[in-house]
């Protein structure tokens, strides 16, 4: 019928995350605020490579080994204080004059810590013959191989998002990634660096976001997130970081299974606020 529109509830809000500084570890908060780029302080820093590339675990590993979180909220527009935890378990505060320098010697290469700007077009660094662990790249991107692939890939003007400025992954999607691969495997949220992960019905398991695409996702009183595309991964999902283990199943397991797509990016419809217990609706 022409004009009928669904609207039905596909979860709560499990969990929410922010992630400072792109590739460290972030933080998982109770409630955060989401605008038109979306969740405020999200990837609103990185490290610069001497060459002018953006750094990313995709290719350095060793960056999830770092944390970073902010001392206060940040307000759009305002940078907040923030703080780096380091391998070694020191604190380092962002906006110290060696904040870079330190960095570079804990990386064991120069980098400067930078905050987004508003206009600058970046390239994040990635390694054609690790980027997608050890599934060969043709089977990844048809046509496409270790020795055309580029190695590295354009950021949305502006920011350092990957592609969009918010992701969002459904639990029951882990559960069923989890079946395929089988015993030990930990399927832990943290290894997608969703924004918001959803726990949905416990009887619906799949690659459950596929059924998201079409419509829109309204998340507590206000939020809506629009215009979802499929989130193709790569090996940042497998690798060790904090209690999880190094697993270079998840990826080959997402490549047979699914194309490679784990989770949605979304932009951003209508800001507001979301906390953790909010209800997700699907409207379509």
């Amino acid at each position: 019928m022409d004009g009928f529109m669904e609207r039905r509830q596909i979860g709560v809000v499990q969990d929410l995350f922010r992630y400072p500084v792109k590739s460290m570890q972030g933080e998982r908060l109770h409630a955060v605020d989401i605008g038109v780029q979306g969740i405020v302080g999200d990837r609103a820093y990185a490290l610069r490579e001497s060459n002018g590339r953006i750094a990313t675990a995709k290719k350095w590993p060793a960056m999830l080994e770092f944390s970073a979180r902010y001392d206060t909220s940040p307000v759009p527009g305002a940078l907040a204080p923030l703080c780096i935890t380091l391998p070694d378990g020191r604190i380092l505060q962002a906006q110290a004059t060696d904040a870079s320098a330190i960095l570079s010697t804990m990386l064991n290469r120069p980098v400067v810590l930078e905050r987004a700007r508003s206009d600058p077009l970046s390239h994040a660094e990635i390694d054609p013959a690790t980027v997608f662990g050890d599934v060969p790249v043709e089977h990844v991107l048809p046509g496409c191989t270790t020795a055309t692939m580029s190695d590295t890939f354009p950021l949305p003007p502006g920011t350092f998002f990957d592609a969009a400025p918010i992701h969002i992954l459904a639990s029951g999607t882990l559960a069923h990634l989890r079946s395929l691969i089988g015993k030990g495997a930990q399927l832990d949220p943290r290894r997608f660096r969703p924004n918001i992960f959803v726990d949905t019905i416990p009887q619906n398991e799949g690659f459950l976001e596929d059924g998201w695409l079409e419509g829109t996702l309204e998340v507590g009183e206000s939020v809506q997130l629009v215009q979802m595309q499929p989130t193709l991964r790569c090996v940042m999902t497998s690798h060790r970081q904090s209690d999880l283990v190094q697993d270079l199943r998840i990826l080959r397991a997402a490549v047979q299974h699914h194309r490679n797509h784990i989770g949605v990016w979304a932009s951003i419809g209508t800001s507001g606020t979301v906390h953790v217990g909010d209800p997700v609706m699907l409207v379509r």
